[in-house]
């Protein structure tokens, strides 16, 4: 019988093996091999200057990511921060020792945006993946489920990939016969967003977009754009989307055979 994997391991693994992590790991831990060279030939007072803020960078680093793993709801939303993070004080201890090598991360770190990309989750659950035929196929011509929550979503969008597991996790938690959860990639299919009214320009980009169609028909809608524009107010989680499509209910309904 295979061994199932923790999902510590499983992050771990992957971290090692995705080149998105692997190149900023390289480029974090190029900082170590440099400051140690370069603390033969820094002065006392820099070098003291120097490890006073990495000290306070440690901390508050540490602090910022206590608070992130308390609020953030998954593992890529975690790790997208706690990156962001490194690299805002990674680049200001740099200007402490040369502004060159600050100027050298800037370029670093922008050829892995560039050619990289954090991966996303690559569970499905018990959700469906579908293009957009088959979507419209299942709501035109029915199928045997009464409701259908769909997320459409992208590959490419920073948004999708830090929300990716909250909707696999959703479905194991709430599907069932009466009630199927779909994802559909418009990143593979953007000619179909228009149909399904959702725009994917720039800034105004509204994905991921979940909608809820009940025999068919659309019935309820949420866009990230709706949670950008309220301030983050009502980020993007599991327990959000259960709350905003009423997804006990639906399932109570299912129970009692309503």
């Amino acid at each position: 019988m295979e061994k199932k994997q923790s999902k510590p391991m499983e992050l771990l693994n992957t971290m090692v093996s995705e080149p998105y992590y692997l190149l900023h790991f390289l480029a974090f831990f190029s900082y170590l091999v440099i400051r140690t060279s370069a603390s033969h030939v820094l002065s006392a007072h820099i070098t003291d200057h120097l490890l006073h803020r990495e000290i306070q960078a440690a901390l508050t680093f540490g602090l910022l990511n206590a608070i992130k793993m308390v609020r953030e709801e998954t593992w890529e939303g975690f790790i997208a921060d706690s990156l962001f993070f490194a690299k805002i004080f990674l680049i200001g201890l740099t200007l402490i020792l040369d502004r060159h090598l600050t100027l050298w991360y800037v370029v670093v770190f922008t050829v892995i945006y560039i050619f990289t990309q954090q991966p996303a989750f690559q569970k499905l659950g018990t959700s469906s993946k579908l293009t957009p035929l088959q979507l419209e196929s299942l709501l035109t011509e029915g199928s045997t489920s009464k409701h259908w929550l769909i997320e459409f979503r992208a590959s490419y969008s920073p948004a999708c990939i830090r929300t990716s597991r909250c909707f696999p996790e959703l479905s194991i938690t709430y599907s069932n016969k009466n009630f199927s959860f779909g994802i559909v990639d418009l990143g593979l299919f953007p000619n179909a967003a228009e149909y399904f009214g959702i725009s994917l320009s720039g800034s105004m980009g509204q994905l991921p977009t979940y909608v809820l169609f009940t025999n068919g028909a659309e019935v309820a809608r949420y866009t990230q754009l709706e949670s950008q524009a309220k301030a983050f107010r009502d980020p993007i989680t599991k327990r959000f989307l259960s709350g905003y499509f009423k997804l006990d209910r639906h399932l109570l309904e299912y129970i009692n055979g309503k």
